[in-house]
């Protein structure tokens, strides 16, 4: 079966699929996380708002990301977000965004939903009386949430966070329907260039289910330590 595959593909290629595909899907799986997690925490506070309104129109947002597929909120935002700023600003021409920005914005605005849900749920897991605790302590709501509550919830939630953030390692993958030089972009142009597509989608396969699953293990590792700390 496998007497047909051209294996040195692979040899000849992997130092542009790792050093720039690869390289180029870490970094913006780091830079989409870092800013998911910081609107996703602000989306989480908003939403266990006592303002109803502010609660009502973060909880509005996160739901209707959460159901809209991924690829049609790339699709959207690099086609349609041009001709809004060319409204929003009076232009003469759409504005132009750039494929690796809006790439970024998207999976930022996109993750946050899901990192607003792990983290709503972590803020809720802190038991009400350390919140009390704080209060009588002088501290006000933002100095009890920044000191008390949050530091407790991202040591809670980290397990889930990471895993969100293995999801979305994944799901970067999506950037190759917009010509973007990820992992599987830069294998996609060597299996056109040497046609070799079945080698190097496998190959593709093989390097994400492996990366995930160390990565899979790590948090289980982490989930353990932190069960022995509570």
């Amino acid at each position: 079966m496998f007497s047909q595959f051209d294996f040195n593909v692979i040899e000849r290629s992997w130092h542009y699929l790792f050093f720039t595909g690869m390289s180029f899907t870490l970094q913006l799986t780091v830079m989409a996380m870092s800013g998911g997690i910081v609107l996703g925490t602000l989306l989480a506070l908003a939403r266990l708002s006592s303002f109803r309104a502010l609660s009502m129109v973060a909880g509005a947002y996160v739901n209707l990301m959460r159901g809209i597929p991924l690829i049609l909120v790339i699709f959207w935002f690099y086609f349609l977000v041009p001709y809004i700023g060319q409204w929003v600003t009076g232009a003469d021409q759409p504005v132009r965004v750039g494929a690796f920005a809006s790439c970024l914005i998207t999976f930022i605005l996109f993750e946050a939903c899901y990192y607003c849900e792990i983290m709503r749920a972590g803020i809720q897991s802190i038991p009400r009386g350390q919140v009390a605790a704080g209060y009588a302590l002088g501290l006000n709501y933002w100095q009890c949430m920044g000191n008390v509550v949050l530091p407790q919830a991202f040591r809670n939630m980290a397990p889930l966070l990471l895993t969100q953030t293995i999801v979305l390692f994944q799901d970067v993958s999506l950037v190759y329907v917009l010509s973007m030089p990820d992992f599987l972009g830069a294998a996609s142009k060597v299996a056109q260039r040497d046609g070799r597509l079945v080698e190097m989608y496998l190959f593709v396969a093989v390097v994400y289910f492996v990366m995930s699953y160390a990565l899979s293990s790590l948090v289980k590792r982490l989930e353990s330590r932190i069960a022995i700390i509570r």
